[in-house]
């Protein structure tokens, strides 16, 4: 539960000894936002704003103390807080105009781990991160482009939300890339960054790259995430990240079923955000702040100038090469909820930036720096501790508008409770209905929504079917398979059956079909007579993977 002392919150940031703030407000300036606080989860709760980020009444610096002039009013994520209750408590330190991943990159000096002296606090939200984790208050506020929200949370075992881009309006923040900058949360918990996510929600016309939260959900985003993508291959790690990660992968399979996908075209897109032309909005965002003041942070300076190198074609290059990968990247989410990665391939030390400032923080955007490329939602949640005892994080990523569903995922992943939807009709599908294939539309006209992927129970087979559409039997001969064969389960208006019925031709037929969860629903089955051993599709563990080898 939220604390709701801003003057304790205030009298702990004043203590700290690490620079997690640039700049604390007065000690009447908070007792005054406190009066008349409305009711609520947020009434009186103290939150620290990432110095990005208007606070109406002091100077927003991005780590870079030449920018004075004191904000005139509050950005809008600050405002919809304070209109919540929330109070702010003062502006936290970052990697200089949210250029980092690292948490060094600031004049006012770098924070560390709360686990280790020695350890990176991560960025670009790195005083954020360090406020929460150590107690000072209950949740802050950071940005998140490339992972600067997601890298920190995980370096001091934190949640670390950062929503569908559009979601939640950047107008009042200092832009480093704007056309994918997100306002994040840190929180120590799943439940509480729900909370602030709720108040933070809200469509913003006067922020050009606000989008309102659908009505109905995506098409492909289930409401009950229980199917979790994890890589196929080997990761490039650190050892001690790699146990962590080994780790990880067994709880996995405690939280949900797991299949295994090629990240490559993940990988692939994180590399465009410095290595090809993106990198030249941060150059039309913020160059002309950089200049040949001292206090700008010589990696920044040189980083953001050297994207002048790029062209227009260039530009355009890039974008063409991103949209190949975003449509080979969706794949993944045909048979999955979820994609599960690490946040970062290592956690380094203050004195391995030191050396090779460039190298350690471009290696450190590995698993995260596509995210907003791609547009997905993503949270980072722990993951247990690595060897040496350092906090270890990983991170959930599934497509735009994913947030409330990716929360219940996240929170089971944590341990916390989260509710299962209750359903209306639910019909379980494995073949033409399901996303993607040609009958998915009748589903979608008749007003269902996709409320979860499962697997059936053992014993069922999968066989092919004769008719004008390529389509699959499943039969129970009670010999399939253990690990059962991919379904999706689907939520429907209870009419919607019965305009469904005249649809359905021999040899199938509607009856009940048990799930890998032990549980029951209706579902589009087979009788005996399919059973050919010819037509006996079963090893391909689907009807989407059987079409693939055709």
């Amino acid at each position: 539960m939220m604390t709701n002392d801003p003057l304790a919150a205030l009298k702990a940031a004043r203590d700290l000894d690490q620079p997690a703030f640039i700049s604390l407000l007065a000690q009447d300036q908070v007792r005054e936002l406190s009066k008349s606080t409305p009711d609520g989860p947020l009434a009186g709760v103290p939150f620290a704003v990432k110095d990005n980020i208007d606070v109406a009444g002091v100077p927003t610096t991005a780590a870079c103390p030449a920018l004075t002039t004191a904000a005139a009013e509050p950005a809008f994520a600050v405002r919809r807080l304070q209109e919540h209750g929330a109070v702010p408590i003062g502006k936290t330190n970052l990697d200089q105009f949210a250029t980092g991943l690292v948490g060094t990159r600031s004049p006012y000096g770098a924070c560390h781990s709360v686990a280790s002296p020695g350890h990176v606090s991560g960025g670009s939200s790195s005083g954020s991160a360090v406020a929460v984790a150590l107690g000072v208050v209950p949740f802050a506020l950071g940005t998140d482009t490339a992972g600067s929200g997601r890298v920190p949370a995980a370096f001091n075992g934190l949640v670390g939300v950062k929503p569908s881009r559009g979601l939640v309006s950047t107008r009042g923040v200092l832009p480093a890339c704007p056309s994918l900058d997100c306002v994040t949360t840190l929180t120590r918990t799943v439940a509480d960054a729900r909370v602030v996510l709720d108040a933070l929600i809200g469509y913003d016309p006067a922020d050009p790259y606000a989008r309102p939260m659908p009505v109905a959900a995506p098409a492909g985003v289930a409401r009950w995430m229980r199917v979790i993508a994890v890589p196929d291959g080997p990761m490039d790690l650190d050892p001690e990240h790699e146990a962590a990660w080994r780790a990880a992968l067994a709880h996995a399979e405690s939280v949900a079923h797991v299949v295994r996908v090629d990240v490559g075209p993940f990988l692939a897109a994180a590399r465009l955000l410095y290595e090809a032309a993106f990198v030249a909005e941060r150059l039309a965002a913020f160059g002309h702040l950089l200049g040949e003041d001292e206090s700008v942070d010589p990696t920044v300076r040189r980083i953001v100038l050297g994207a002048s190198r790029f062209s227009g074609a260039d530009a355009f290059a890039g974008m063409h090469e991103l949209a190949r990968l975003r449509r080979r990247a969706e794949q993944a989410f045909l048979g999955a909820d979820a994609l599960l990665l690490p946040v970062t391939p290592g956690h380094p030390t203050l004195a391995a930036v030191a050396t090779d400032p460039v190298g350690v923080n471009s290696r450190l955007g590995t698993f995260t720096n596509m995210a907003n490329l791609l547009d997905l939602s993503a949270v980072a949640v722990p993951a247990g501790k690595r060897p040496d005892g350092l906090p270890f994080g990983v991170q959930l990523l599934a497509p735009a508008f994913a947030d409330g569903p990716l929360l219940d995922l996240a929170a089971r992943w944590t341990g916390e409770a989260a509710a299962e939807p209750a359903a209306r009709t639910l019909l379980a599908v494995a073949g033409a209905h399901l996303t993607g294939q040609p009958r998915n539309a009748d589903l979608v006209r008749l007003g269902g929504r996709l409320h979860s992927r499962a697997r059936t129970g053992p014993g069922y087979r999968m066989y092919t079917v004769d008719g004008a559409l390529p389509r699959p039997g499943l039969v129970r001969t009670g010999d399939g398979p253990s690990g059962g064969i991919e379904l999706e389960v689907w939520d429907l208006p209870e009419p919607a059956l019965g305009a469904l019925l005249p649809t359905i031709t021999e040899p199938l037929h509607l009856g009940p079909l048990t799930l890998d969860d032990g549980s029951t629903a209706l579902g589009f089955v087979a009788d005996r007579t399919c059973a050919d051993p010819t037509r006996d599709i079963t090893a391909h563990g689907g009807w989407r993977a059987y079409l693939a080898t055709r």
